[in-house]
């Protein structure tokens, strides 16, 4: 590395500190590119666009939200499902802590918002991973909360659109957050081969690690937005093994584009129009095939459901546990009768019975 190519990494990271270290309510930033001063107020009206270099910031998850969706027409899904700490993790912070500090700084539970819209008046699934948040990190909510709304889009015969920014899999929750990776595709094959409905990926800067390698490359359209970081190694890690220079646009949209991994590459200005065309492309399109649901496929339990099954489970106290299940699974077939058993397991063997 030449000294000119140090000293800038150095005024590029200094930047990036900058940027994270000051608070929230300041009134000016630096462009992450070429150090820009910019006016926050109208970089929001200009949807974090760089007005000198064109260079796309990061934007929060509401942000996106406010951009892409029509005016009261967000409905947010699943907002109560927060994490936990099944490993009881611990490194230089307590990870319960951690994740205390990032709901109360983003006023997230978790790194990513789910819920349905409308994107010029047609009505969409949409989820939207937010950077803010732990570094966008996938965790087993983040998993848990991609998994409902892919069900929900299948049984309501709704277009999917994710929109990734992420470090990859969280690293505190070890292999419950691995795993969310074979959930989420599982559920996406689903939703893809057999209901034969229209999934469309957008990956922002950073897209990396697990998310890259699972849910962010299985789009039947994968979007970009120009210039963002997008790869599952990193780059020093792929030259130290490789033991040779990679090209300079490594791991950017462009990069990617002309090695044919991405569709298109679409400016944020442009994006809601984008998919509005796509969307009503892909409706009008003829010859198109009709995807069928799995007899006894429904979308997982409500809260009101879940509170029926628990006082259900207070009903038979004294019985013992393969009694009590066999009793249970009874008056749930005769209560419940819209739902398939499979469903009741989760609740089932998380009330110490």
């Amino acid at each position: 590395m030449s000294i000119l190519s140090w000293i800038e990494d150095q005024r590029k990271i200094k930047m990036l500190n900058y940027n994270k270290a000051t608070k929230d309510d300041r009134l000016w930033t630096r462009c992450d590119k070429c150090g820009t001063i910019l006016y926050i107020k109208h970089l929001k009206e200009n949807q974090r666009v760089c007005f000198s270099c064109g260079y796309h910031l990061q934007m929060n998850s509401r942000e996106r939200i406010q951009s892409l969706v029509d005016y009261g027409s967000w409905q947010p899904l699943n907002e109560t499902l927060s994490p936990c700490d099944p490993l009881v993790f611990k490194d230089q912070k307590i990870y319960k802590e951690r994740l205390k500090e990032a709901q109360e700084r983003t006023g997230l539970q978790d790194a990513i918002l789910t819920g349905t819209g409308l994107i010029d008046g047609i009505p969409v699934a949409l989820g939207v991973m937010d950077f803010n948040f732990m570094g966008g990190s996938m965790g087993s909510v983040v998993g848990e909360k991609i998994v409902r709304l892919v069900e929900y889009a299948t049984q309501e015969g709704l277009i999917l659109i994710l929109i990734c920014a992420s470090g990859g899999a969280r690293m505190q929750e070890g292999i419950f957050s691995l795993m969310q990776m074979a959930k989420i595709s599982s559920a996406l094959k689903f939703y893809q081969s057999s209901a034969n409905l229209l999934y469309i990926s957008l990956l922002t800067s950073p897209t990396t690690g697990g998310v890259t390698a699972s849910f962010a490359m299985l789009g039947d359209l994968i979007f970009a937005e120009p210039n963002a970081l997008i790869g599952f190694a990193g780059r020093r890690v792929i030259e130290q093994t490789l033991q040779e220079k990679l090209p300079e646009n490594f791991q950017t949209s462009e990069y990617l584009l002309d090695h044919g991994l991405l569709d298109l590459i679409i400016p944020r200005s442009f994006l809601k129009q984008a998919l509005s065309e796509t969307i009503s492309f892909y409706k009008d399109a003829p010859f198109r095939k009709n995807g069928e649901i799995l007899a006894g496929f429904s979308n997982s339990l409500n809260l009101l459901t879940e509170e029926k099954v628990r006082r259900l489970l207070k009903t038979d106290i004294s019985l013992n546990s393969s009694k009590k299940i066999s009793n249970l699974q009874e008056k749930m077939k005769e209560k419940l009768p819209l739902y398939d058993i499979k469903y009741y397991n989760k609740i089932l063997f998380s009330q110490n019975i």
